[in-house]
């Protein structure tokens, strides 16, 4: 048990790190424009945060693979601070009729893209359920076993990506082998996929991913951004399989684990107000409020993960409880 607290406090880490370089891509200037540094840590933030999911979320399955479980849980965790948030801002922006419906049933990442110009950034909570539905008929169909797919239908995925010349695209289909990594990292986690796998992690140095991972984002690396994928996966993979490694105590910190728990929220709000008054202006004006902008994007994502989603999320444990067999 002691073990699995272990690897969870690197897990909440590593997406504590995600928001952080989502938040600073959209939020901040990294650099000169002409070095590409925001559309870099952009990338970088998604890739991690897929890798995650693909991961936690293989790991429940492979431990407890009942679907309806698995979908409440889902359920209760992203809808209900996604389907407010569409609530409020549809209406408002003017959105048409033809927008709400896949929007609110994760599609809109799809042709022909009925995203809003405001809730743009929901395209990652469309792969994300979409996700979700796929593995679940997976597992309904085939069992645990099926799991043993996923690996197959990353590379399947990537080497689509490679025919189309998708090097970073919002559709599923160009863009779930970022989380079908992160399923393929915990079935090596959990001893499916051999031995030598794991050994292959162990041996890896998070200072020779690191660089490699940041490169295979930058939009200019071309043929390496093919591999963000993997070296997201790799990059995670290397601290989990080596506890002893001293950026593990920076992963454990309190700092990331709470950025970690309000992640969700500071990505859900930080789009929205990065469309309002807060966000508003000429390019100085917008950096003169850019502050207040973070300050209230944290103060959201506070009082909505504490008074709001947490109670979303237990009543889904609840309900989940309820449905189990003895």
């Amino acid at each position: 048990m002691a073990e699995e607290k272990a690897h969870l406090g690197v897990l909440d880490g590593w997406r504590g790190i995600s928001i952080l370089l989502v938040l600073a891509a959209h939020l901040l200037p990294l650099g000169p424009k002409a070095w590409r540094l925001n559309e870099t840590a952009g990338p970088m933030g998604m890739a991690i945060f897929f890798a995650l999911s693909g991961f936690l979320i293989t790991r429940f399955l492979l431990e407890r693979p009942s679907v309806p479980d698995f979908l409440v849980r889902r359920f209760f965790r992203i809808v209900p601070l996604a389907w407010l948030s569409l609530l409020v801002v549809l209406p408002l922006t003017g959105a048409k009729a033809e927008q709400y419906l896949p929007n609110f049933l994760f599609y809109a990442n799809l042709p022909p893209f009925p995203l809003t110009e405001v809730a743009g950034h929901f395209w990652s909570l469309c792969v994300e359920m979409q996700f979700y539905v796929a593995v679940a008929l997976i597992v309904a169909l085939l069992g645990r076993r099926g799991l043993m797919l996923l690996p197959v239908l990353c590379l399947a995925v990537t080497l689509l990506r490679i025919v189309d010349g998708a090097m970073i695209e919002i559709v599923t289909w160009h863009r779930v082998d970022e989380i079908l990594a992160g399923a393929t990292l915990a079935l090596i986690h959990a001893g499916k996929l051999g031995q030598r796998s794991q050994a292959v992690l162990r041996r890896t140095s998070l200072f020779v991913v690191l660089p490699l991972f940041a490169l295979s984002s930058h939009p200019d690396s071309g043929f390496m951004n093919y591999l963000r994928p993997y070296l997201s996966a790799a990059l995670v993979g290397c601290t989990l399989f080596d506890p002893r490694a001293d950026i593990n105590r920076v992963l454990k910190s309190r700092v990331l684990a709470y950025l970690a728990k309000i992640s969700f929220a500071l990505y859900v709000f930080h789009g929205l107000f990065m469309h309002s008054w807060l966000g508003d202006g000429e390019r100085l004006a917008k950096y003169l409020k850019r502050p207040l902008l973070i300050a209230a994007t944290f103060a959201a994502a506070h009082l909505s993960t504490v008074y709001y989603e947490q109670r979303w999320i237990d009543l889904g444990k609840r309900l989940s409880r309820r449905g189990r067999l003895p």
